[in-house]
């Protein structure tokens, strides 16, 4: 074993305590909600798939057991064990004790990492009531047992073992994550799945203990398996594009596939962490797309002088793409990991990229004419598009200077202070209008059914008066004028009644804010009131009600006779005060918070559901009609 390859006590650095992470763990996870529990899942795994890309690894197994917890292994190296020259304390100790203790702060014992192995783990120690390690090395197994991340003893030797692996089993802190500490099956199943893809001859087992449901993920395919999977509901053109080749000393890995549905889905990862907003490398993917379709529809005369190029809105239409690159020394933009900074990615992507595809274009010119087919059509419709915005735009000029009538404003001028309810009929608008706080809640009725934005042509989006409203109360602007910037309300809810109709208007509107104002789901500005389904009253007293489990609950515990019942099918139903005090009084009212973790999941289900196409709406109905709690018929 070389001196690179050692992983010793020397190899971790220590620089800060835990204490700050209980006290602000929303700085170092995002948030304490449900969707942030299973960050303390992907920080151990991101450890296990470190040791995978170093070829360490090839095997790891995830656990939920009915206890609720979590248990993550790897056949790695094994953590170390020995003295820690810094702290005296076992390395092992070091690393789930002490914020910042890793590699990425010494000198280099992996060529790639993702989440700076070792250093996270201790953060998930920090927001766990107890976390045990067991870890196999050196002939021996080692265990160690903390509670609120202070060890309950030193390491000790447990065992022996032939072979070398790390166990961390760990129960989330219900102080912390006071919403919920279940984790969800598929939300792990999903991450692990991706892991697969990105990670060459890895196997990942999931076994949930819970329900008894077990997951094994190997592909021999990799990125090009990702793609397949993506595709596997569409209309595909020719063959799986794929490239591999190291440049710079990062390895780029680039998939792709055209179909012809009129939608794209680019997912981009850095050492196996997804960059939704990608930046460096995606930016010159799509630049060294554009550059190579536009050259070889000009050598073979497709584009001719007067025309225009293509550009790169137009090529990326109909195209399912991932982007997989590992990078030494990642420049992440804070934790967020959305963005990546690396100037030398982008020159990495170029290179490796635009020669491979135009010999992939050439080598099979029947696909790659009915790619510059599509992309041609893409820019007759973006041209078509951009016309019938500018006419419509024209006609708004004066409507722009002046909010709709409709809407009922508030006072305040502070974004981050504001609230827009958007609400169904005039009826609900006139109790919420009388019933709300004047300086920080506005309301805007809507006159029916909104227009179904996925299968409308732009022009008929822009031309449609319900949607014109919201835009310009917004004050945001769409599509490519959109600006996040310009919003007048951070807090945008959406107040429909709880029957079918108003299932199908939430539905509408969410379809709208997905397509044309993602960012302001991006950066969760979109919440979905949630109304009372029921008062019961029984003399003086009275409770709201917002689910059949608690409506039976108390009919019980208070013997409430069914006539006294009141079901609520509509906001129309309720006077101002009521529809404050159970809707809209931020200190007792309930929202959802509106939320995407998965772009290509939440875009094929926009597609089932409002798509023309009938047979797949049905299949995805009739599949979940056993989970539905509550049903208007």
């Amino acid at each position: 074993m070389t001196d690179n390859q050692k992983y010793w006590a020397d190899s971790i650095q220590v620089l800060e305590w835990l204490e700050p992470v209980r006290k602000r763990p929303w700085m170092y996870i995002g948030s304490t909600d449900e969707r942030w529990l299973h960050h303390l899942v992907w920080e151990i795994v991101d450890n296990s798939i470190d040791e995978a890309m170093a070829w360490y690894c090839d095997n790891i197994k995830v656990t939920l057991w009915l206890d609720w917890s979590c248990i993550v292994e790897d056949n790695g190296r094994g953590i170390p064990v020995e003295k820690h020259h810094q702290t005296g304390k076992s390395t092992l100790e070091t690393i789930l004790t002490v914020l910042h203790a890793g590699w990425k702060f010494g000198w280099g014992w992996y060529k790639v990492s993702g989440w700076l192995h070792g250093v996270w783990s201790s953060v998930v120690n920090a927001l766990s009531t107890t976390l045990e390690a067991w870890v196999h090395r050196d002939k021996k197994i080692y265990y160690q047992k903390f509670e609120l991340w202070i060890s309950q003893g030193d390491i000790e030797v447990v065992w022996k073992t032939d072979h070398t692996w790390t166990i961390i089993k760990f129960y989330p802190d219900s102080s912390i994550f006071k919403i919920s500490t279940i984790f969800d099956y598929k939300t792990i199943k999903n991450r692990l799945r991706q892991q697969a893809y990105l990670t060459k001859w890895i196997t990942i087992y999931l076994n949930d203990e819970r329900t008894w449901e077990k997951y094994k993920y190997f592909f021999e395919w990799w990125v090009r398996s990702y793609v397949n999977f993506l595709n596997k509901k569409e209309d595909t053109i020719g063959e799986v594009f794929y490239v591999e080749k190291e440049a710079k000393e990062i390895l780029v890995e680039i998939s792709l596939q055209y179909n012809k549905e009129y939608s794209n889905n680019i997912i981009t990862f850095v050492n196996n962490i997804y960059t939704p907003e990608g930046w460096s490398h995606l930016t010159w993917f799509r630049m060294a797309l554009t550059r190579t379709i536009n050259k070889y529809a000009r050598d073979k005369w497709i584009l001719k002088e007067k025309d225009q190029n293509l550009t790169n809105d137009d090529v990326i239409e109909w195209l399912t793409c991932v982007i997989s690159i590992k990078v030494v020394d990642p420049q992440f933009e804070w934790q967020t990991k959305g963005k990546l900074w690396n100037p030398e990615a982008r020159w990495a992507v170029d290179s490796v990229f635009a020669e491979k595809f135009l010999e992939f274009l050439e080598e099979d010119p029947s696909t790659a004419k009915k790619i510059i087919e599509k992309v041609f059509l893409a820019a007759k419709a973006r041209l078509a598009a951009r016309a019938a915005r500018d006419t419509v735009i024209r006609k708004w000029a004066l409507e722009w200077m002046t909010l709709p009538g409709k809407l009922s404003d508030c006072s305040s001028r502070d974004p981050i202070k504001s609230e827009l309810y958007i609400v169904e009929g005039d009826s609900a608008w006139g109790s919420a209008k009388q019933g709300r706080d004047r300086e920080h809640q506005a309301i805007l009725p809507l006159k029916g059914k909104i227009l179904n934005t996925e299968q409308a042509r732009i022009d008929k989006i822009f031309a449609n008066q319900e949607i014109k409203n919201m835009i310009i109360a917004l004050w945001t602007s769409i599509w490519e004028t959109f600006d996040i910037s310009r919003l007048r309300y951070h807090r945008i809810v959406i107040m429909t009644d709880a029957d079918v109709d108003g299932a199908h208007i939430r539905t509408l509107l969410l379809t709208f804010f997905f397509r044309y104002m993602r960012e302001i789901i991006d950066w969760w500005y979109l919440y979905i009131a949630q109304p009372p389904l029921y008062k019961l009253s029984k003399g003086k007293k009275s409770w709201y009600v917002y689910d059949e489990e608690n409506k039976d609950k108390i009919i019980i515990e208070e013997w409430i006779v069914w006539e006294n019942i009141q079901r609520y099918k509509g906001l129309w139903e309720m006077n101002p005060e009521q529809l404050w005090e159970t809707t809209m009084d931020p200190e007792q009212r309930k929202m959802f918070k509106v939320a995407v973790d998965e772009a290509q999941k939440a875009d094929e289900i926009f597609k089932i559901l409002m798509w023309w196409d009938v047979p797949p709406r049905r299949r995805f109905i009739q599949s979940r009609a056993k989970d539905v709690k509550n049903l208007d018929v």
